[in-house]
């Protein structure tokens, strides 16, 4: 049986990928509805990409989920003391989850920007 070709994967699709998590962020922080789709989604994506053969996508992978996951734990932890009535402190939570999110995605897409990759050959088995 022949050998496999190597496969290349471009540097510009290594960054988009490592793109995608942030990106996601950015967008459900600023649509809320899109919550419940981004938390199942976030989840595949980050299966995805964390074992992307370019370890540096799975590192920026990991730091958007943390801020993801770590903001969504904090307001549903919060939320057990909102009273029933209190849409206020629903907004509350998620003005200062757009705060702590989308400031800190777009610093990590510059980060992401500014990195430098290269074009990655994987030896397919």
């Amino acid at each position: 049986m022949p050998a496999a070709e190597p496969r290349v994967i471009p540097a510009r699709s290594a960054r988009r990928s490592a793109q995608v998590f942030d990106w996601g962020n950015i967008v459900v922080t600023a649509v809320p509805v899109l919550l419940p789709l981004w938390v199942a989604a976030s989840m595949v994506l980050y299966a995805l990409n964390r074992h992307h053969p370019e370890p540096k996508v799975g590192h920026y992978t990991q730091m958007a989920a943390y801020r993801f996951y770590g903001v969504a734990g904090l307001i549903v932890a919060a939320a057990a003391f909102i009273p029933k009535d209190g849409i206020h402190y629903y907004l509350l939570a998620w003005g200062l989850a757009a705060i702590i999110i989308i400031p800190w995605s777009i610093v990590d897409l510059l980060r992401i920007r500014r990195d430098t990759w290269q074009d990655i050959i994987v030896e397919n088995p």
